[in-house]
C-alpha cells in the first residue's frame, strides 16, 4: 500500500474544525466514486474488492478514529450495484443482472468485516473513539399502482423488500437474504449499530412479474408536486419508513433528505413538512438520533452532473460565489432552537 499522509492530514484537520465547532463528524468510507486503480481491477465485481476495500477501511481507523465516532460505511450499496450494473446509467455502464446482484453481495459482505474489524480495533485501542457503524441506505415509499390490485400489491411489496430492506435484514440476521443470491453466511450477525436513511420519495408500483413496474407518475391521479429531478414530494413517506425500520429495534439516523429545485421557498417548505412528519415518528417512540440536509451545497449529482440543485447554499459554478439561501436561515434556527415553525 502506498499512502499520501498529506491526504490524511487534511481530513485530519476538517474533523478537527468540526470537533472544535461542536458539530459530530460522520464519514462515510464510500460514496460511489471510485479509485482510477480499483475500477480498472473490476471494482465490486473483483474477487478480491472485500479485501481491498477492508484494507482501506483499516488504514481510516488508525488514522482518524481518535476524531471520529460515527461511521457510514457504504452509500447506497443498492443504488450504485442496480444503477452501474444493471440500468447502464453510472459507470461502468453495464446491463447484468447477476453483475449487479455480485456487485451489491460484495458490498454487503465488505459491510460486516468492517463492523468487526472496528470494533475489535477499539477493544485493543482504547485511545479511539468507540466506533458506532451504519449503512445509509436509499428507502422509497412505495405504494400500489392501483390501490385495490392484489398484484400491485404484492408486486410493491416484493420491490419493498428488495429496494428497502434486504440489505438491512442481511447484516442483521448475519446471512445474505438478497433475492437471486445464494442465502451465504456473513461473517458476523447484528453488524449495524444505527441504520442510516436517505429518503427522498414516493414510487406507485404497477403489477410486471414479482417485482413489478414504476408507474407514470405524471399520470397518476394520487401523485403530488415533482421535483426537479422528477422525484413526487411526499413528506409523509419519510415517517412511513422511520415507523418501519423501527421494527428492527436499532437507533436511526436520517442520513439524507432533501430537494432538487431553484424555487428556495419550496426547499423551505420540504424541510418543515418533513421534519413534522419525523417528529410525529419520534412522539411515537421510534429511535431517531439524527437528521441530515441534503445537501449543503450545490453539488455534482452524477449522471445529472451541475444540473440540479439540492444545496442549502447556492454556489456559483464559474466564479465559486457561495450565497446562504433563506431555506438555510430557516432550518439552522430549527437547529439552534428545536422549534419548526
Amino acid at each position: 500500500n502506498v499512502w499520501d499522509q498529506n491526504e490524511w492530514n487534511h481530513y485530519k484537520s476538517v474533523l478537527d474544525e468540526l470537533n472544535k465547532l461542536g458539530i459530530t463528524p460522520i464519514v462515510t468510507l464510500n460514496h460511489f466514486t471510485l479509485p482510477l486503480w480499483f475500477a480498472q481491477k473490476g471494482a465490486w465485481l473483483n474477487p478480491n474488492s472485500i479485501e481491498i476495500f477492508t484494507r482501506f477501511a483499516e488504514k481510516c481507523i488508525q488514522e482518524l478514529g481518535r476524531k471520529v465516532q460515527y461511521w457510514i460505511t457504504i452509500n447506497e450499496p443498492h443504488i450504485l450495484a442496480f444503477l452501474a450494473y444493471y440500468y447502464a446509467d453510472w459507470p461502468p455502464c453495464k446491463k447484468n443482472f447477476n453483475d449487479a446482484l455480485l456487485a451489491l453481495r460484495n458490498m454487503i459482505k465488505s459491510h460486516a468485516k468492517i463492523y468487526t474489524l472496528f470494533h475489535d480495533y477499539a477493544a485493543v485501542n482504547p485511545h479511539i473513539l468507540t466506533p458506532k457503524i451504519g449503512i445509509a441506505k436509499a428507502v422509497t415509499a412505495f405504494h400500489p399502482c392501483r390501490q385495490f390490485s392484489l398484484f400491485d400489491r404484492i408486486s410493491t411489496y416484493f420491490r419493498s423488500w428488495m429496494h428497502n430492506y434486504s440489505s438491512v435484514s442481511s447484516l442483521i440476521k448475519g446471512k445474505i437474504l438478497i433475492p437471486g443470491l445464494p442465502k451465504e453466511k456473513l461473517n458476523a450477525k447484528n453488524t449495524l449499530d444505527f441504520i442510516g436513511l436517505n429518503y427522498y420519495f414516493r414510487q406507485f408500483i404497477h403489477y410486471k412479474k414479482l417485482i413489478g413496474e414504476v408507474c407514470d407518475i405524471n399520470h397518476h391521479p394520487n401523485a403530488g408536486e415533482t421535483s426537479d429531478m422528477g422525484w413526487e414530494i411526499y413528506p409523509e413517506g419519510i415517517y412511513e419508513t422511520v415507523k418501519s425500520f423501527s421494527r428492527y429495534k436499532i437507533p436511526i439516523m436520517i442520513t439524507e433528505n432533501g430537494i432538487a429545485t431553484n424555487n428556495d421557498s419550496t426547499r423551505t417548505a420540504y424541510i418543515k413538512n418533513h421534519l413534522l412528519e419525523l417528529l410525529k415518528n419520534i412522539n411515537e417512540g421510534a429511535p431517531v438520533i439524527g437528521y441530515m440536509h441534503w445537501s449543503l451545497l450545490d453539488n455534482f449529482e452524477w449522471a445529472e452532473g451541475y444540473s440540479k440543485r439540492f444545496g442549502l447554499i447556492h454556489v456559483d459554478y464559474e466564479t465559486q460565489t457561495r450565497t446562504i439561501k433563506d431555506s438555510a436561515l430557516y432550518y439552522a434556527q430549527i437547529i439552534k432552537t428545536g422549534e419548526i415553525k
